[in-house]
């Protein structure tokens, strides 16, 4: 573990990361906690979130600061407002959807430290253009994340690699490891 230091960070101070109709910015990366968590913001236009993945080695815990979500955790459904937590343990399928008329925004803690390099690599594909499916499950794959695929709808992806049923994938959504 690294040896960390004091920290003050305000938020409009940080540079924003955007992927899919999403913004987030990483106000604790790992490197500031020394690897054992991370914690950010995550703004959502009504209608975006992310399809059904799972992290497989870190727990996130999202409080809804702002909004209306849909949260899917472990086959569990639920509709949930600002001033709510949901925890989603690593390892479980989960998902939200911002319901709300207008943005939300969750806090969110995920440990240990490091999943902001998976949402800052998603990021740099989808300012490149139009990221491919490769381009995409290698980027999951690294960043040890199953069954990440952008919401159908938001993205202009030519489409679902060969052995992959429509748009979604499998009908769990979460697709085979490569």
């Amino acid at each position: 573990m690294t040896q960390t230091t004091e920290k003050f960070v305000n938020r409009d101070e940080v540079e924003p990361v955007c992927w899919f109709g999403e913004e987030g910015r990483f106000l604790l990366r790992k490197e500031d906690t020394g690897g054992l968590y991370s914690f950010y913001q995550i703004t959502t236009q009504p209608g975006s979130g992310p399809p059904l993945h799972v992290h497989e080695t870190a727990d996130e815990a999202f409080f809804i600061n702002q909004g209306r979500y849909e949260f899917e955790v472990g086959g569990t459904k639920q509709v949930v407002g600002t001033g709510t937590i949901v925890y989603g343990p690593r390892g479980v399928p989960h998902r939200f959807r911002n319901v709300g008329d207008g943005p939300g925004q969750l806090l969110v803690i995920a440990t240990p430290g490091g999943v902001e390099n998976f949402f800052i690599g998603l990021s740099e594909l989808v300012s490149a253009g139009q990221p491919d499916w490769e381009q995409l499950q290698e980027l999951a794959n690294r960043n040890r994340v199953r069954g990440f695929r952008p919401a159908p709808g938001t993205h202009d992806l030519a489409g679902p690699p060969s052995g992959v049923r429509g748009a979604g994938g499998p009908p769990n959504g979460l697709g085979a490891r490569g």
